[in-house]
Formats: C-alpha cells, structure tokens, sequence
C-alpha cells in the first residue's frame, strides 16, 4: 500500500523529529560499549550507522521536497 503524499510529508517529520536523536543516542552508545577505536575507524561506524538509518526509510522520504503531485493547479 503506498502513502499518500500528506501521510509521506507527516510520517517523514516524525521521522526526522522523533526517530533520527533517538538512533543517534543508540549509535553513540552502541560505539561507546567498545574501547576507543582511532578516530578514522569511528567516523566510518557513524557513516555507516548513518546510511543504514536512512535506507528503510528511502520510501518516506522520496519526493517530499516537491510540490504535492496530486494538488490542483491553483496559479490560474
């Protein structure tokens, strides 16, 4: 079942809001459960970590910044 626009625009705002500080706080503590790794070695976990976040949510995200597709043309 595919999402309307409204309901990708909401979803991708709870998204952003709520969901990204709390898997940010999760991935600090998932690193900080290890000893210090070089700093290098840290910054591709957090890549990582980061793109792995954000691929379930490809669907949601796609196309929000546009235009609604399904409003009316309301220039005139």
């Amino acid at each position: 079942m595919a999402l309307s626009y409204k309901a990708r625009r909401r979803w991708s705002l709870v998204i952003l809001v709520i969901g990204l500080p709390v898997y940010i706080v999760a991935a600090v503590l998932v690193v900080g459960l290890f000893d210090r790794p070089p700093i290098l070695v840290e910054l591709l976990v957090y890549i990582v970590l980061g793109l792995l976040w954000a691929l379930p949510f490809k669907a949601v995200f796609k196309g929000v910044g546009k235009e609604d597709p399904e409003a009316e043309d309301r220039s005139g």
